[in-house]
């Protein structure tokens, strides 16, 4: 059975932003390279429309900012974005879709031992509100 992918090039990158931001936000919260190839491997291992969406290779993830405030400002509400342009044009697709950014935050948050620090748990937190928004 073959997906077909009926998003526009815009709808595609803000998935794909969204995603792939909210493993870079992990990042900038200060999980370990190897947490964030966790996550990463967690995002290229979706199904559905949402896993060709976010394994295709592409050049339009461009996540700007020199600080994790920056840069939470746009994830935080592509992550919304994205949810919201699912439910409108693929509401079948909404749930894959965050389950698999949650899946690739907890990949990520849950490398090493023990419980995340409170910084990267904090960031979790705000991630799954914004996919909740």
């Amino acid at each position: 059975m073959s997906v077909t992918i009926t998003l526009i090039d815009q709808d595609k990158s803000t998935l794909r932003i969204a995603a792939y931001g909210a493993v870079a936000l992990m990042a900038a919260s200060g999980v370990p390279h190897k947490g964030i190839s966790y996550g990463s491997i967690a995002l290229t291992s979706a199904t559905g429309l949402v896993g060709h969406v976010l394994a295709a290779k592409s050049k339009d993830i461009h996540l700007h900012g020199k600080s994790v405030a920056e840069l939470a400002d746009q994830v935080l509400p592509s992550l919304t974005a994205a949810v919201r342009l699912l439910g409108t044009q693929h509401p079948e697709e909404v749930d894959n879709f965050r389950a698999t950014v949650l899946v690739a935050v907890e990949a990520a948050a849950g490398f090493g031992k023990g419980e995340p620090g409170p910084v990267v748990a904090v960031m979790a937190r705000k991630i799954t509100a914004a996919l909740d928004a």
